[in-house]
Parts: C-alpha cells; structure tokens; sequence
C-alpha cells in the first residue's frame, strides 16, 4: 500500500544485503515514520514481543525472516541446535496468533530437507519471501472476494455509502500488504463503490486511531474515529451495514479470536442483524482444535498498557502518561472469542464460506483429516 503516494510493504530484506530485514516501527505511527533494522534473532523476538510489528499476518512473516537470520547466523558445526532454540525463542514471543508458529514450524521442516550448510541458509531465505509474497497475494484475494459483499450491499443501498465498522487494525499494517479486513475495503474503493468506515479506536493500544485511521488516510477512503464503546449504539440507529474484523487465530469450527472487544461488537451486530464477517488468510486457521474458548491460549500483557498512553504532546514529542491512580491493579487480556454462531462468514483467499466445520472444508477438503 502506499505512504505518502509512495508504495510499501510492512517487511522486506534490504536489497543490497539479505542479512538485513527492514520494517516498519510501529510504535511511532502515525505520529512519525520510522523504517528500523534487524539483524539477529534477538532483535527479531524484540519486535514481534513489543510490537514494533504487530498483527497475526505480520508476525508470521516476521518470525518467517528471523529464521532465515537464524540460519544465516547458526555457526556450522551447531546448526541444528541453534536453529531449534531460535524456533522456541520465536514462538514464545506472542502465544495467541496461529501465524507465529505456522511460520516457524513451516522453515523448520523447509531447512531439514536440504543437507549442505549453503543449501539450507539459501532455502530459509526463499521460504521467508514465499511467506511474504503469500500473504500479501492471498490478502489481496481476500479483497477481491470481500469486495463482492460490499458491492451487494452498495446496490440495495442504491449507490449510497456503505457503512462498515471495524475493530483494531486488521489492515496492510497487520499483515505485509493489503490487510485482511481492509482489503475488501480497499478493493471497493478502488473500484468506485462508495465507502465509509467506522474506525474504533481499540484501547489500550489503539490500533484503531494510531494504524486504521493513518491507513485509510493515505488510501484516501472515508472514515470517522469513535471510541470503542459507540459500535453498538451506532448498529442500534441503522448507521452500520456491516461489520469486517480480522483474526489471530481460527478453529476448524470457525471460532475465532481476535483483538479484545471483537465478541462485544459480534453481539451488538448480532442484536442489531449487521452482518458480521471475519477476513483472514488460510494461515490463520489452527486445523488441530474446535473449541476456541477452552483451546485457544489468551494472552495476557503488562498492566502499563492500560495504565499509561502513549502519543504526541503539543510540543510535537513522543511522551507516555499515566491515566489512572499509581499502583491501580490491572487486568490485560490481549484477545477474546467470538463463537462461530455469532459469525455471518469467513472471508479467504479461496472464498466466503459460513463459520462452521463442514463449509470451512468445503473450500479446504485437504482439511479434512480431524485432529486426535
């Protein structure tokens, strides 16, 4: 997508050395642009566990990158134990989004079938851009099939805007191009349907104001920022037409979680009969459970998130406050879960499909192997 007219992804290795990853930093959006380097794993388990990169596409692509310098930096006659140990670093960094270890597990195996030293640091950095490239490829697919949808309801609405509420930052930041639940988005406005979306905020790291906001912004589509809490009343009033969010992670049964508040905003649309629909790559799916609520692990992040804000004073500096009594106790759930009947559709890179088992396989039958 584009910052400033001028095209970007969100990861990508510097052309002149593949021992350099770029991203990036997102902690100083919108406010400051800011592109940072990485060089060693650790630097990598930085990222993915501050969030300088955030958002399950992005991750898997971040951890699929910092395998490749895993490989890259492993010494010869230890290869196998530091790559094994870089893959358990990584994979503990953020334990909710599927991506993570779908990414490194998918390296892992990748690297095990070459058997010279070159051979196997060369194949970690292909499989790093596969990685790359299929996201974005398959975000774009998934932009082309949600675009239907809006297309749908802009006819009924004969040409009028079609308004959709989103909930944190499901867009090209959270993956490496286009995004998953902006894509529809984007593809729509690209193509002359008119548009407007309702950006919620998402504390406590308000993705939603900092990087859907920004996004949309630099695309040029129409939206308007709310609080977090306003989504319901503005469902209640017939001022949402549909309701487009991301996933971190999916269940075969088409449970999904996602960032916290996204189950609050499935019950007002639920109320309120707003379509509700879920965008996500295939590389979000966890084929091996069914019940998101008791198998899907929370994660669960420092209280200073809650407690503190971050952003641009008046004298243009970057500056953190606190917003609530010292020493208040504090609760941080990074995620919830949204039960597949609340869920209108899923939207692939292979098509919409209803949340639930049998139609989720219907698109992906080589799925269809249950989990013991």
């Amino acid at each position: 997508m584009r910052v400033s007219g001028t095209p970007y992804r969100t990861i990508w290795p510097s052309a002149t050395n593949n021992s350099v990853i770029k991203i990036i930093d997102q902690r100083r959006l919108p406010h400051r642009f800011v592109i940072e380097e990485l060089r060693t794993v650790a630097e990598v388990c930085t990222a993915i566990r501050e969030m300088h990169v955030r958002g399950a596409g992005l991750i898997g692509a971040t951890a699929g990158f910092g395998m490749h310098l895993a490989a890259l930096t492993a010494p010869k006659h230890e290869f196998a134990a530091w790559v094994r140990l870089a893959a358990e670093n990584l994979v503990q960094t953020r334990p909710t989004a599927s991506n993570l270890a779908w990414a490194v597990q998918r390296q892992l195996e990748a690297i095990e079938q070459e058997s010279t030293l070159a051979a196997k640091r060369a194949r970690a950095f292909a499989v790093a851009c596969e990685i790359a490239d299929e996201d974005a490829e398959f975000c774009h697919r998934i932009g082309e099939h949600g675009k239907e949808i809006i297309a749908g309801i802009s006819q009924k609405k004969n040409g009028k805007p079609v308004n959709i509420l989103t909930h944190c930052n499901a867009g090209w930041l959270a993956f490496v191009d286009y995004g998953s639940a902006t894509s529809p988005i984007y593809a729509a406005h690209a193509e002359g349907i008119k548009v407007h979306v309702w950006v919620d905020e998402t504390r406590p790291w308000l993705q939603g104001a900092k990087l859907t906001a920004w996004e949309l912004k630099e695309e040029r589509v129409p939206h308007t920022l709310i609080a977090d809490n306003t989504g319901g009343h503005l469902m209640q009033h017939g001022l949402v037409d549909m309701v487009i969010v991301g996933t971190d992670r999916t269940t075969r049964c088409g449970d999904v979680a996602n960032k916290i508040g996204t189950y609050l905003k499935a019950l007002a649309a639920h109320d309120n009969n707003v379509p509700f629909y879920v965008a996500l790559p295939s590389s979000t799916f966890d084929w091996m459970i069914k019940d998101g609520l008791t198998e899907i692990p929370i994660e669960q992040r420092s209280g200073k998130e809650i407690t503190h804000i971050r952003g641009l004073s008046e004298s243009d500096e970057l500056t953190t406050i606190t917003i609530s009594p010292s020493n208040t106790a504090t609760l941080n759930y990074g995620f919830d879960v949204t039960p597949a009947r609340l869920i209108t559709g899923l939207i692939s890179e292979r098509g919409v499909m209803q949340a639930n088992e049998e139609d989720i396989l219907r698109l992906y039958p080589e799925r269809r192997q249950k989990p013991a």
